[in-house]
């Protein structure tokens, strides 16, 4: 068993700490299911500047394999943020830089690269949607981040990518129970599987067209939590991994034992990543201000939950 995390990276810049983090919703996923035990890699673009270095040592430090992403001329993306009370507020992004600019291109050895995988995760944050298609046709089970954006809940981007996908998430925190249910049911009548909807302090559901589990979540001590960047993305891996040691496969689906299983290990995992600082440590003091476009207040930018 073995996991993909394929598309984007970043650099979350924390201004109140005065420290840059890597992250990226398809390297947290690689990262997290390696150090739930199982053999991780990420396959992407980093930037050829400093921060691009910066980032490809920290995931290969982790134990996640690199030797297949590339390097391109251009800037490696910026997230800036803060915390406040425990919680990530996000200030501005630079739009990811050459990351998102000049996504990879799965064709030939790349495709067959990632058809080796058991799992391959993405995500709307990686302008990977075209590959999807390739992804599914080559063999691996496929998941997708879906964000909380509405943007990519609307019925002509989920007709997109839906019947690509093994495994949808959603963030749902802004959503009541009745909504994110029906939320669900598009997303599989659309194509999808199973997908995977996660409400922060409300729990989390899993749905595939039959059968709808749900279950709490795991409060963390506010009082001793680092914040909450990369939670989604641990339950996310934690659901995952806990499918695959099930025998999660395209001929065999899970049982609703198998999702209720999965749930209590996703909800541990976001549980426990709560108490790491940011996606999973490696900070390093920010080595200049960050550009005035970053420095604004903007809408923020989940980049990763």
């Amino acid at each position: 068993m073995n996991i993909l995390g394929f598309g984007d990276n970043v650099v979350d810049r924390f201004v109140d700490r005065g420290i840059d983090y890597p992250g990226g919703n398809c390297v947290n996923v690689a990262v997290y299911a390696r150090r739930l035990g199982l053999d991780a890699a990420y396959l992407g673009v980093f930037g050829d500047d400093d921060l691009g270095a910066f980032l490809r040592t920290a995931v290969a430090a982790q134990g996640v394999a690199v030797e297949h992403s590339v390097v391109r001329h251009g800037e490696s993306g910026v997230s800036t943020l803060h915390v406040r009370d425990g919680d990530r507020v996000f200030l501005g992004y630079n739009g990811g830089g050459v990351t998102v600019r000049e996504p990879l291109v799965l064709d030939g050895d790349l495709l067959a690269y990632a058809a080796s995988f058991s799992l391959v995760h993405s995500s709307v944050y990686s302008r990977t949607e075209a590959e999807l298609p390739k992804l599914a046709a080559a063999g691996p089970l496929v998941s997708f981040d879906l964000s909380d954006d509405e943007e990519f809940r609307t019925p002509a981007y989920l007709d997109r990518v839906c019947p690509h996908l093994d495994l949808a998430l959603l963030s749902c925190s802004d959503l009541d129970e009745a909504a994110t249910q029906r939320l669900l049911e598009s997303v599989v009548a659309r194509g999808a599987r199973m997908v995977l909807a996660t409400r922060g302090l409300a729990g989390a559901a899993v749905y595939d067209g039959r059968t709808l589990v749900t279950a709490p979540a795991f409060a963390a001590d506010a009082r001793s939590m680092a914040d909450t960047m990369g939670c989604g993305d641990a339950f996310l891996a934690g659901f995952a991994v806990s499918l695959l040691r099930d025998g999660w496969s395209h001929g065999t689906p899970p049982s609703r034992a198998c999702l209720e299983r999965a749930l209590e290990h996703g909800a541990r995992s976001a549980h426990d990543q709560c108490f790491v600082e940011a996606a999973f440590g490696h900070g390093r003091p920010t080595a200049a201000p960050a550009p005035a476009a970053l420095q604004t207040p903007a809408v923020p930018t989940p980049l990763d939950r």
